[in-house]
């Protein structure tokens, strides 16, 4: 689908390099009507990109992009139209974000048992009051001289099977959609491009609402193909640009990746049905 909508961008309250205000002058730049910032485990940018969306004429959605598993493979899922207020999301975001600390300082120890001289206060100083992800790790790396390239923190270190890689909080498909349903929201399986099919199949059995048809590592012939997994099961359907900026280098990302607004037509559609 071609269209004016992106359902998937970062700021700095997760792992991206801009403002929630910022984003929303990019959509608007690029002629995007409407965007949902998807920042992992965290609703924080909502308000400020909602309030810089209804001066400049964008429609911003609350989103949220969760992790979660299925055995040893990762699974994200994105939420949403959740209620942006809603005090038993933010609880369980609260606590992600904590578990997300927790897990740095385990990276961090790891890493330092290699040799790096690094601290959880250089982690934090990326991270500034977002929820910490392996980006803000890679980038002490960097700014520390450990490494010489971005990516090489994760190929080399903090990757999945690096040495120093440790998993997220064990949450399952089940529980995220269930905190999401439960504030109101829609489910979505992030990037299905990169799971097995046997994974896919099975989140769709229990009961996930959508697919992320459109992704920048998607293939037209996947989008073909996700776009017909949609129709058979009567899936909602999402795409956008997963972009965050900064040392991604993705920004001719932004505004390429859409579907229609029919999509979200399609999901209020849904919500409404949801509610009766």
């Amino acid at each position: 689908m071609i269209g004016t909508v992106d359902l998937h961008m970062h700021t700095i309250h997760s792992d991206g390099s801009n403002s929630p205000a910022e984003i929303v002058r990019l959509a608007k730049k690029n002629g995007l009507d409407t965007i949902s910032i998807t920042d992992h485990d965290s609703l924080n940018g909502f308000s400020e990109a909602f309030n810089e969306g209804k001066k400049l004429g964008v429609e911003v959605i609350p989103g949220v992009e969760i992790s979660s598993d299925i055995g040893d493979h990762e699974v994200h899922i994105l939420g949403y139209f959740m209620e942006p207020d809603n005090e038993e999301l933010e609880r369980y975001l609260v606590f992600f974000r904590g578990e997300r600390y927790k897990r740095a300082i385990r990276i961090v120890d790891k890493l330092r048992t290699l040799g790096f001289n690094i601290t959880i206060e250089d982690i934090l100083q990326e991270a500034q009051n977002s929820a910490i992800g392996r980006p803000h790790i890679a980038q002490a790396l960097l700014r520390g001289g450990f490494i010489h390239s971005y990516y090489e923190a994760f190929n080399k270190y903090i990757g999945n099977g690096c040495p120093a890689h440790e998993k997220k909080v064990h949450i399952s498909p089940q529980s995220a959609f269930k905190i999401i349903t439960d504030a109101g929201g829609l489910s979505f399986i992030a990037h299905p491009g990169y799971m097995p099919e046997n994974i896919l199949k099975e989140l769709i059995e229990v009961g996930v609402d959508g697919l992320e048809v459109v992704h920048p590592s998607h293939s037209m012939n996947q989008v073909k193909y996700y776009h017909g997994i949609a129709n058979e099961f009567f899936l909602l359907e999402s795409g956008g640009s997963d972009f965050h900026g900064g040392k991604r280098e993705d920004e001719k990302n932004f505004g390429k990746f859409t579907v229609s607004n029919l999509a979200v037509d399609a999901m209020r559609r849904r919500l409404l049905k949801n509610s009766a």
